[in-house]
């Protein structure tokens, strides 16, 4: 059988531009926006992805809105959205495929917004990563499920449980 090669595998791609407003208390990092997501040109495009649902969930914010909306009114609940990884390589939309790569400035978008106070981190490679490339001192950190659909490990209600700490305010 004669695959066809895939064009992305040895091209940096770029990723996504982070969402915040004035207030941001938490910082929810990813590792990487998959392939759907960056040609959508949206956080967590894939449709079989959770994240959406669990926003949804945690913040009554209609996954159906448009994208703009969504992330405006997750804005304004304090929350804003990045990935650990600013370019990579990486055939495939896999974490596991991720080749070098160079993480963003996660320690100047903390300093330009001083009034974070937690990271969420959305899966265990945004995990590692953090803590290897772009960890900010003194800054705490809580590790979350992946909200890929890859991670069908972690049943729907358990990654809601313990999402719901980044709504805690008390622990921020």
């Amino acid at each position: 059988m004669n695959k066809t090669p895939d064009i992305y595998a040895k091209c940096p791609q770029k990723g996504l531009p982070p969402i915040h407003g004035e207030s941001v208390k938490v910082l929810i990092l990813g590792s990487f926006p998959s392939r759907q997501s960056l040609l959508k040109k949206e956080y967590y495009g894939n449709k079989r992805n959770h994240f959406w649902q669990i926003i949804e969930t945690l913040f009554d914010i209609d996954r159906d809105l448009l994208y703009e909306v969504r992330t405006f009114q997750l804005a304004k609940c304090g929350i804003a959205l990045w990935d650990v990884i600013c370019t990579c390589e990486r055939p495939g939309s896999a974490d596991s495929r991720i080749r070098n790569t160079v993480p963003n400035d996660i320690a100047g978008f903390v300093r330009e917004h001083p009034t974070i106070r937690l990271v969420a981190l959305n899966g265990s490679t945004a995990g590692r990563l953090y803590h290897r490339f772009a960890a900010v001192p003194g800054l705490p950190t809580i590790p979350l499920p992946s909200t890929s659909p890859a991670n069908a490990a972690v049943h729907f209600a358990e990654k809601i449980r313990t999402w719901r700490r980044i709504v805690d305010r008390d622990e921020i």
